[in-house]
């Protein structure tokens, strides 16, 4: 089971191109037109994931700048309540951009890279360190596991494998 987007989306697009609009009655004008649909809106989406923090980012950006030239025309007095607010608004909007720069592409590339890391560096003190050290790291190794056991079990549960849903807690809690 996967839990990254595109590769969830790669392999359902693919299922669907190879395995279910084949056998989809050829008949069915409707079913045939819809199997199509759903295949192309899911290309698009696969396309499309990778731009939706920038997209978002970059409306935010416009959209402070068109607050800012708002804000700038304005001198009527019965606007000061809807101004205020606007200004409150632009300014949590621009906090918000500045903590959003890291490219989500980066974040993924730095958890794969530590990964990497850790599982490097878990080998070399295993193999090189004392029973007590390596007691520690196995230790460690497990507590990790199991705190990221637990939130990709809540990453997939709404598809329903669960034997027991209600022992994995919301996903939006463990974050």
């Amino acid at each position: 089971m996967q839990l990254r987007p595109d590769i969830i989306l790669t392999s359902t697009i693919k299922s669907l191109s190879d395995v279910v609009a084949p056998a989809v009655d050829p008949h069915n004008k409707l079913a045939q037109e819809q199997i199509q649909i759903a295949i192309g809106l899911l290309r698009m989406l696969a396309r499309r994931l990778p731009l939706e923090f920038r997209f978002d980012c970059d409306e935010l950006k416009r959209l402070l700048g068109f607050a800012a030239d708002l804000q700038r025309h304005a001198n009527d007095a019965a606007t000061c309540a809807p101004l205020a607010d606007l200004a409150l608004a632009a300014n949590e909007g621009a906090e918000i951009l500045r903590r959003a720069q890291a490219d989500p592409r980066d974040v993924q590339n730095a958890v794969q890279r530590l990964r990497a890391s850790s599982g490097t560096a878990v080998d070399v003190l295993y193999r090189e360190e004392s029973p007590i050290a390596k007691a520690a790291v196995k230790t460690l190794v497990l507590a990790h596991a199991a705190e990221q056991l637990l939130r990709d079990r809540a990453w997939v549960s709404a598809q329903g494998w669960e034997p027991h849903p209600e022992a994995v807690p919301p996903l939006e809690d463990l974050l």
